[in-house]
């Protein structure tokens, strides 16, 4: 994933997500929706998140070091939990919070027909956010649905992005339907439930980004790249036996270990051309492979 597409798709939703933000919060405080209110943290919340994923992505670009040998592809990953983190609290937790308040201190709703307008347009503005980051991210995507994506990708700035802009969306749909609700019965608990409901749709994106991220940050493998690898090498008639392969993300890139069992009684100086010549070859076939740390050995 390029990070030009990421930083499109960063800057589509900070765009739309603060002109919702400011719009919600105005009508808020002139409806007096709890609904509506949850929804204005929920976007201001998104427009930090999206600065914070910037910071994280350039910093990610940092150049090697003596002490980080690796680089710093890492450092978005650290970036994107933090993010997680707001979302489940500032965004989910609030929302919660702020319509079990709502439920039990009754409070009547204003100009409620404007309020629903609103949220329309904010609809309108969330679906333009979210089609720009679904089009960052269809290269990378390929014929894979959204779920597989979502598991598989490193690309954690446009998993927390795509994730916000879903929740913000159905999120709205939650608020335009219990304020609609609201609005026909005159009961505002309606509006309240609605709060609660957005609340616990944001702490279920946030606790599945969580889970996501968190298994990049303790090394996650890359199955594909491992298995393509394993097929590679056992393919050579000079390999005799892989022992071990690990394909370790790291940003955008890849590590690949390799223990391996070379043809018996191989010179030293060819087998470490040979080992040369698969590393190149290895790297040719997956462009994201960027360290190849071949060892020979006759036993596991």
């Amino acid at each position: 994933m390029s990070h030009s597409s990421s930083t499109k798709a960063i800057f589509y939703a900070f765009s739309a997500n603060l002109g919702i933000a400011i719009s919600k919060s105005a009508m808020a405080f002139w409806t007096g929706s709890g609904s509506l209110l949850a929804e204005a943290v929920h976007s201001f919340a998104d427009c930090g998140n999206q600065v914070l994923l910037f910071v994280g992505m350039k910093r990610s670009q940092k150049q090697a070091t003596e002490l980080h040998p690796m680089g710093y592809g890492r450092e978005t990953y650290i970036w994107s939990m933090l993010v997680a983190i707001i979302l489940f609290s500032v965004g989910g937790l609030y929302s919660v919070y702020e319509g079990w308040q709502r439920y039990h201190l009754t409070h009547e709703l204003e100009n409620t027909a404007m309020a629903l307008l609103i949220l329309v347009i904010a609809s309108g503005l969330e679906y333009f956010s979210l089609r720009g980051a679904l089009a960052a991210l269809s290269e990378e995507r390929k014929d894979r649905s959204l779920w597989q994506w979502f598991r598989e990708t490193t690309a954690t700035e446009l998993m927390v992005v795509i994730g916000e802009d879903i929740a913000a969306l159905l999120g709205l749909l939650i608020a335009f339907v219990m304020l609609s609700l609201a609005w026909f019965t005159g009961n505002p608990a309606y509006d309240a439930v609605g709060s609660i409901l957005i609340g616990l749709l944001l702490i279920t994106v946030a606790v599945l980004v969580g889970r996501e991220v968190h298994s990049l940050l303790l090394g996650e493998a890359d199955i594909h790249i491992r298995d393509d690898v394993r097929r590679f090498l056992e393919s050579q008639t000079d390999v005799v036996r892989v022992f071990n392969l690990w394909a370790i993300n790291h940003g955008n890139y890849v590590m690949v270990a390799v223990k391996a069992e070379l043809t018996p009684d191989m010179p030293v100086k060819q087998a470490a051309r040979y080992i040369n010549q698969l590393e190149q070859q290895i790297k040719r076939q997956n462009p994201r492979i960027k360290w190849v740390f071949f060892e020979i050995d006759i036993d596991d």
